[in-house]
């Protein structure tokens, strides 16, 4: 990776979301009740999860999971970006931004191909009932959810390189509110043709191919469904909270990371990474626990203990 002293740039200064103080802190306390509704919720989902035995079922294992992640995801980019909200200065330090950005692109790849392991284990459940137990046991999930992280972390890691490896002479005011690529790339000023080769690469994988086996496991899901006379209200209940998560988090990120150069305003970029980010982190703990009674139980018992 290039360090600093090969780059005139030693930090980077984000624009943010407004100029107005008083705006700026308005979307503080906005931004930290999101933040602190993240965290509650889902550290809530994932003790409920491991001291009830009625949730210890793959299902919930890769729930629980999935709230880690967005903990680790959200608190990669929303505690920094509080802090620039009362800040005069909203800078990040070279390094710092390095790291914000391989965390975050970390969490979010592994979260990419989580999803897919997620509607597969529904489609074990809904379409193959007799053999769910056998077929996603622990051992099953385990190795999903580590071939999930290792994956994440492998490509996210090599993106990093890629991406902080290029010079940066200024200007290095960012109109966004953290360390993500498209921004990134636009204040480069050496070529850029290696990061956009390996993301072509690495999209496929992390996105569309992911994309790919929920959209065939709810087809088959929906095809199964369809041919029962009882049960398909909790049939399809079980897979609709999953299926409002993806829609959100996937169309977000695929606009975001597919989208054709200076296609949209970078202001739109920043509303749009507000979903995927800070908004999907927050409504997972929300919409499972809101339609599913076994995590309401859970909560209950575990609010009251």
């Amino acid at each position: 990776m290039y360090t600093q002293n090969q780059s005139t740039v030693m930090e980077f200064i984000f624009l943010g979301f407004a100029v107005d103080p008083l705006v700026q802190i308005w979307l503080f306390h906005i931004f930290l009740v999101f933040y602190m509704t993240t965290l509650t919720g889902n550290l809530l989902l994932i003790l409920a999860v491991r001291t009830d035995k009625r949730l210890h079922t793959s299902m919930y294992f890769f729930l629980s999971s999935l709230s880690f992640l967005d903990i680790c995801y959200t608190s990669s980019i929303v505690p920094k970006m509080l802090v620039h909200f009362l800040s005069p200065k909203k800078s990040i330090s070279f390094t710092g931004c390095a790291l914000q950005f391989c965390i975050a692109l970390t969490m979010g790849q592994t979260k990419c191909l989580l999803l897919a392991f997620m509607a597969y284990d529904r489609y074990v459940a809904i379409c193959i009932p007799l053999r769910y137990n056998m077929m996603m046991n622990t051992t099953v999930c385990f190795w999903m959810i580590s071939m999930s992280l290792l994956s994440g972390c492998i490509a996210a890691s090599f993106e990093t390189y890629l991406t902080f490896r290029l010079i940066y002479c200024g200007p290095n005011t960012m109109n966004h509110f953290f360390c993500e690529l498209p921004p990134l790339l636009r204040l480069s000023c050496s070529d850029t043709s290696a990061i956009n080769n390996a993301r072509l690469v690495f999209l496929p994988f992390m996105l569309f191919i992911p994309l790919s086996l929920v959209l065939i496991s709810y087809i088959r899901i929906v095809t199964a469904v369809m041919t029962i006379r009882l049960g398909k209200n909790k049939a399809f209940s079980t897979c609709i909270s999953h299926l409002v998560v993806v829609v959100i988090f996937y169309g977000t990120a695929i606009f975001m990371y597919t989208k054709p150069e200076n296609a949209v305003t970078e202001d739109t970029d920043k509303k749009v990474a507000v979903f995927y980010t800070v908004i999907t982190p927050m409504i997972n703990p929300l919409i499972y626990s809101l339609r599913n009674k076994d995590v309401q139980k859970a909560m209950k018992s575990l609010i009251r203990a």
